[in-house]
């Protein structure tokens, strides 16, 4: 008599199935800590919507690692092995997801791996897998690896569709069933000719997906706010940095509201009552002649600018906060696409996505923003005063003007 399975009732795709032992998996105290951490941290400040959490995007990155290793003709092992993999890739992020880990000194892979192969959780995987294959394929370094973390992997397809749905942003919406029946397993995933319009809509989503939501300006402030907040609870001990993996959100925010610390009760006052800094400068990254320079200037540097700014126009240095967009980096790009037998970048087979390798740098960009009460006494800030600049471009900004005539 065959196992009778269990389903939940996602909001992507309908129902999930699962299978007895991963549901054992799923009621482990660890992995229903991810109920209690959203996938897009503090962004349902800026849509409302994004409540959604790593639980949900867990098992839909199952669901479609699924899919895939099925489509990939992989023995009933190895699905279920990509099944586990998936489920478990996220287990180990801390509070508000990719929020807190840029305060951490280790990323969230390797807190994943701790949960998986020091604590009670890896005593319930061993009854049927090798933990070091599940840590292996969540850092992508097997052969089965690229399914779940590579360039094209599930786990972006997932959070693309699932933070599109929640965030009611329509450009995140992909064709991830024509993606998935035209990916073979190699030396890695390779696309089949007949994907790339699937690939390209993918990578223009996350384009788009970019400056609407994940590098949206108020998301921007609203993350540095926290992990300025963060870095010192962790720096003065109150939160003890080796076992994030085990705090949620609402430890986190409990902890900012409650803690001796006066600056980080101040900081999640704002947050909780949406008292946000504005922007008072911003220069886009396009406008110098080598953008890329932007992400070789130290923090040091940057807290050194905040510092003397703050000192000149009268403010609290810890309430002048300057951000530099995070690199557009779109790994997906780097994708191998057969073509008779042969195998070409994704950006040589693509004209559309050579173009968006080009215009990666036309979207990011460097702002300093300061409390609204202040706002006013900022109308002439010469950010170049303070950071060594990379060098303007402006033949570069004469084309663009010139080309943007031409469309109309």
């Amino acid at each position: 008599m065959s196992e009778k399975k269990k389903f939940i009732r996602d909001s992507v795709y309908g129902d999930i199935s699962l299978n007895s032992f991963e549901v054992e998996i799923m009621d482990m105290p660890q992995f229903q800590r991810l109920r209690r951490i959203k996938q897009l941290g503090l962004i349902n400040l800026i849509y409302p919507g994004a409540t959604h959490t790593r639980f949900e995007h867990c098992v839909g990155t199952m669901n479609l690692g699924s899919k895939l290793a099925e489509e990939l003709n992989l023995s009933e092992y190895e699905i279920e092995l990509i099944r586990a993999s998936a489920l478990l890739h996220d287990i180990g992020h801390g509070p508000f997801s990719h929020v807190s880990e840029g305060v951490l000194s280790v990323p969230h892979e390797e807190l994943s791996k701790y949960v998986i192969t020091k604590t009670s959780m890896k005593d319930l995987l061993e009854e049927k897998f090798d933990v070091k294959q599940i840590v292996d394929i969540i850092n992508g370094q097997s052969h089965l690896g690229p399914i779940v973390s590579g360039e094209l992997d599930v786990d972006r397809m997932d959070y693309l569709l699932r933070d599109s749905h929640n965030t009611g942003v329509s450009y995140g919406k992909i064709d991830y069933e024509r993606l998935i029946s035209n990916l073979s397993l190699e030396d890695g995933l390779i696309l089949d000719i007949k994907g790339v319009q699937a690939a390209e809509g993918a990578l223009v989503s996350r384009y788009f997906m970019y400056p609407s939501v994940y590098q949206h300006h108020t998301t921007r402030i609203v993350n540095t706010m926290f992990r300025r907040a963060l870095k010192k609870t962790i720096n003065e001990g109150i939160i003890e940095e080796r076992e994030i993996y085990k705090y949620d959100d609402s430890d986190i925010t409990a902890t900012f509201r409650h803690c001796e610390n006066k600056y980080t009760n101040d900081i999640m006052n704002r947050l909780d009552n949406r008292i946000l800094p504005k922007r008072v400068k911003t220069i886009r990254l396009d406008n110098f002649k080598f953008p890329e320079k932007m992400y070789k200037i130290e923090t040091e540097k940057l807290r050194k600018a905040e510092e003397e700014i703050a000192d000149d126009y009268g403010l609290d240095k810890d309430y002048v906060f300057i951000n530099i967009a995070e690199y557009p980096r779109f790994d997906e790009m780097k994708t191998q696409v057969s073509v008779d037998g042969k195998l070409f970048p994704l950006t040589e087979i693509s004209n559309i996505i050579g173009a968006l390798s080009k215009a990666r740098f036309n979207i990011p960009d460097i702002s300093v923003y300061v409390p609204e009460e202040y706002r006013e006494k900022f109308n002439k800030l010469k950010l170049e005063h303070y950071i060594d600049l990379p060098e303007i471009d402006r033949e570069k900004f004469h084309g663009i003007h010139y080309d943007q005539i031409k469309l109309f």
